[in-house]
C-alpha cells in the first residue's frame, strides 16, 4: 500500500515535530507499507528536507521526496531560460533539469514563482514585467496559508496573487492538486492507496485528481471548528498517528 504524506501539517509544523510523526511512519515501514512525502512548500532543497526529517526522527532519502518545485520544473524545457521568485529548493530543481536562470530583466521564457521569506520590490516589480513581457508564469502552489507552531503565516499562493494582479496574467499552477505534481508521483511510485494532508483544497483535490482516498488531519491548517469541508474526506483523524492507527489497528 502506497501512503502518500504531506509534510507541513501532518509531519510537522515549519519543522517542530506533530507528537506521534515518527512514530506513526516507523509503524508504517514496520509493516510493509510504502511511504511517500509530497510538498507543497518549494523553499528547501532536498538535503534541507532530508536533514529536517532526520532531527525529527524519520530516515529517509531524497527519491522518497516529491517537491512542487520538481513539479513546476518538469513544466520547463531543458536548456530553456527562467528567472525565479522562490527558494534555494525551487532554484535547486530547475538546475537539476537542465534551466538556465537568469534574471527577470533579462528576457527569460518563463518566470517560476515559490514560496519565498526575502522579497524585496525591485525583483517583484521586474517578475512582473517580464510576464506582461509575454514570460510563462509558473507557480509552484497557490497555498494562501502555510502553517507553523506560532499560527498561519502568508503561503507562496500570496505571493503568485501579487505577481497575478501586477502583471494582468493567471499562473500556471504546478504542485498539489494539479497535474504536473500527479505525474511526477506515479512515476516514481506508482497508484497511490491514501492521500494524508491537512488541505482540503490541495491534498484533498489531490487526492481526486488521482482517485485515491482522502484522510484528513486535523494537526495543520483545518482545524475541528472548519468541518464539513469538501471535498468530503474518507477519513478524519486528530494527527497522522492516528489515521496510522485507524488504518493499521490500535
Amino acid at each position: 500500500m502506497l501512503w502518500v504524506l504531506d509534510l507541513d501539517g501532518v509531519v510537522w509544523l515549519a519543522g517542530t515535530a506533530i507528537e506521534g510523526s515518527a512514530e506513526a511512519i516507523g509503524r508504517l515501514r514496520d509493516a510493509g507499507e510504502t511511504v511517500a512525502f509530497l510538498t507543497n512548500n518549494s523553499g528547501p532543497t532536498l538535503s534541507d528536507y532530508v536533514a529536517m526529517l532526520g532531527r525529527v526522527g524519520i530516515q529517509a532519502d531524497s527519491g522518497e521526496l516529491v517537491t512542487s518545485a520538481q513539479a513546476a520544473a518538469s513544466l520547463l524545457e531543458p536548456g530553456s531560460r527562467a528567472a525565479v521568485v522562490g527558494g534555494p529548493g525551487l532554484t535547486e530543481a530547475l538546475e537539476a533539469r537542465g534551466v538556465t536562470l537568469v534574471p527577470a530583466a533579462d528576457g527569460p521564457a518563463a518566470v517560476v514563482v515559490g514560496r519565498s521569506l526575502r522579497l524585496d520590490f525591485d525583483s517583484l516589480a521586474a517578475a512582473a514585467s517580464a510576464i506582461r513581457a509575454g514570460a510563462r508564469f509558473v507557480a509552484t502552489n497557490t497555498d494562501a496559508t502555510f502553517p507553523t507552531p506560532h499560527g498561519l503565516e502568508p503561503g507562496a499562493g500570496a505571493l503568485v496573487a501579487y505577481l497575478e494582479v501586477g502583471s494582468g496574467t493567471s499562473a500556471e499552477v504546478a504542485g498539489k492538486p494539479h497535474q504536473a505534481a500527479g505525474d511526477i508521483l506515479r512515476q516514481r511510485f506508482g497508484q497511490p492507496d491514501l492521500v494524508v494532508g491537512d488541505r482540503p483544497d490541495t491534498d484533498g483535490r489531490f487526492a481526486q485528481l488521482l482517485g485515491a482516498p482522502f484522510a484528513l488531519v486535523l494537526s495543520g491548517v483545518t482545524g475541528p471548528g472548519d468541518l464539513p469541508v469538501s471535498p468530503e474526506p474518507s477519513v478524519i483523524e486528530t494527527n497522522l498517528a492516528a489515521v496510522v492507527a485507524a488504518k493499521l489497528g490500535a
